[in-house]
């Protein structure tokens, strides 16, 4: 597997990925995600391809972006995690967030903390990220659709 920025030639890629209703209700879709990388500098695209399929999508943003998730001015947030419905089960997502944090430190050399919210009823991202070395310190917020998140970071000043 490998992650790569979303450019316009991948859009394919996007039209392809597939996601159920019930994603839908925990996540933004990659084509809207997309819309909005395409007019926000502070949010970033990044595709997880395993043999030229994209398998994983989510959104870096920077910036504004995590001010709801923390104070930290070196942190990242980790929005619209989604892995395609054809491809779940198969340890993708998994693979994605193991090679993050060296993604992450390749093209954004300041950032020294990762951080998402994840909806309190989706429990199975909940235990993913808590396998991949995520973090519920306790901390909550409010998504786009006024649903309660469970807030989890990422320490990358910790592990090397």
């Amino acid at each position: 597997m490998r992650l790569k920025f979303y450019e316009a030639s991948d859009s394919p890629l996007i039209e392809q990925y597939t996601l159920s209703e019930e994603q839908l209700c925990y996540t933004m879709s990659p084509q809207a995600s997309i819309e909005l990388v395409k007019t926000d500098k502070s949010r970033h695209a990044v595709l997880a391809l395993k043999e030229g399929k994209l398998v994983t999508f989510f959104v870096l943003h920077e910036k504004e972006g995590v001010r709801p998730y923390t104070q930290n001015e070196r942190a990242l947030l980790i929005r619209a995690f989604s892995t395609d419905i054809y491809e779940q089960g198969k340890g993708y997502a998994t693979e994605a967030l193991q090679l993050l944090p060296s993604f992450v430190r390749q093209y954004f050399p300041t950032i020294n903390e990762l951080v998402l919210g994840v909806n309190f009823p989706n429990t199975a991202a909940q235990a993913l990220y808590k396998k991949c070395g995520f973090i519920d310190e306790g901390v909550n917020a409010v998504g786009i659709n006024d649903d309660e998140l469970k807030v989890m970071r990422y320490d990358l000043q910790s592990v090397r």
